[in-house]
């Protein structure tokens, strides 16, 4: 495995790069901004079709900043620059372990201090200068896909919430063990409650920004697809722990060709430092799995790649808004309830059963998408009148 994206890097290439990226945090932020350039292009597509529409908006030219904004980019300026420049000047620190520095206390106060008087000096000289010029008020033109990045930020940050929530729901008593612990680590996202979290923010969020909501949600559809097949590739290559149950099975001969890591893993060098020791191995990441597992990250981006394309040749035949991202609900629920079946997670008692807070959610999601997808393609018809000559 590659704790590091370096690692990968050196292992393709032969290189001795020592970058402190994490591959699984790559992976995301690439899955993130290959979504948003998606869900870019599939707005301006529904806007080429008359689907949706740009509005005009009054804007203040000229207009100084206030006191709240001003001081509160310079905070976060000299925020952003106590940790950049004190990473810079204890590199080495830095380098042993990323994740623990970000959230650490550690930085640099000086360049904090100078960031913050250059930012507050910059924005005061700024402001005298527009008060000189005067405030135009102008209308602009507003296209649906220019809210695509401030869409993104939203997704971002509403995902992180949610997918923490729902984590801290799964293991509630590693929760209460460690609670700042469990909250501040980059480990323990739960995809299904970034999503549920996400959805319902956006939706709100398209009230604020006067957007149609049921063409919104069908872009993002084939785009959160293929995010989550990003993202599930980062956490097969960094070895994250999102890994399979034991598999001692013989590979059947008809999957010879397949390659036996993707049959059964020991993830060797896996981030989480789960295992032991692998016998000679110098460095901070020395561990693999004893037993071979099923590497169900690997399964779950495959198949999510595959179905990223079964949206991205849907989305123009499905012409009832409301329709592509039920389906999406439908495909991927399917894909997570099977998996599930194979894969490492805490169970709950439920009615004799004892499903996985995955399994419960995404039979949810696929009898939603049902319900969702034979209403909106109800409404629809009933929208479309039929010609004169045949209405009796």
């Amino acid at each position: 495995m590659f704790p590091r994206f370096s690692d990968l890097l050196n292992y393709f290439l032969g290189t001795t790069f020592d970058f402190p990226v994490q591959t699984y945090g790559f992976f995301l932020a690439m899955g993130f901004l290959i979504a948003a350039m998606i869900m870019r292009s599939e707005l301006k597509r529904k806007e080429n079709e008359g689907l949706m529409h740009p509005f005009t908006k009054k804007v203040l030219k000229n207009k100084p900043a206030g006191s709240a904004e001003i001081i509160g980019g310079a905070l976060l300026s000299a925020a952003i620059g106590y940790k950049l420049f004190g990473i810079v000047l204890d590199y080495v620190t830095f380098q042993q372990d990323p994740q623990k520095y970000l959230l650490s206390s550690k930085g640099s106060i000086a360049a904090a201090l100078i960031i913050l008087l250059v930012s507050l000096g910059h924005c005061l000289y700024r402001n005298n200068l527009l008060k000189k010029k005067g405030i135009i008020e102008t209308e602009e033109i507003i296209h649906p896909y220019q809210h695509t990045w401030s869409i993104l930020i939203v997704a971002i940050l509403s995902a992180i919430v949610g997918s923490k929530l729902f984590d801290i729901i799964d293991n509630f008593g590693s929760f209460l063990r460690d609670p700042f612990g469990s909250i501040f680590s980059f480990q323990g996202l739960t995809f299904y409650g970034g999503l549920i979290v996400t959805v319902i923010v956006l939706l709100l969020y398209m009230k604020v920004i006067k957007m149609d909501w049921k063409f919104v949600i069908d872009a993002t559809a084939p785009a959160i697809m293929l995010g989550y097949a990003i993202g599930r590739l980062g956490c097969h290559l960094s070895g994250d722990g999102c890994w399979g149950i034991v598999n001692e099975l013989a590979k059947p001969e008809w999957l010879t060709w397949l390659p036996d890591w993707a049959w059964a893993s020991h993830y060797p060098h896996n981030v989480i430092k789960e295992g032991i020791p692998i016998p000679g191995c110098a460095g901070t990441n020395c561990t693999m799995l004893e037993n071979p597992v099923w590497p169900t990250s690997l399964y779950e981006s495959t198949v999510s790649f595959l179905f990223f394309l079964v949206l991205w040749f849907s989305r123009k035949k499905m012409r009832a808004p409301v329709t592509l991202f039920p389906l999406f609900l439908i495909l991927n629920g399917i894909e997570r309830f099977f998996i599930e079946k194979i894969r490492v997670n805490h169970r709950f008692s439920f009615l004799g059963m004892n499903p996985t807070q995955a399994e419960i959610i995404s039979t949810c999601l696929v009898i939603t998408g049902i319900i969702v997808i034979l209403y909106f393609t109800y409404q629809s018809k009933k929208t479309i009148k039929p010609p004169l000559h045949d209405r009796t």
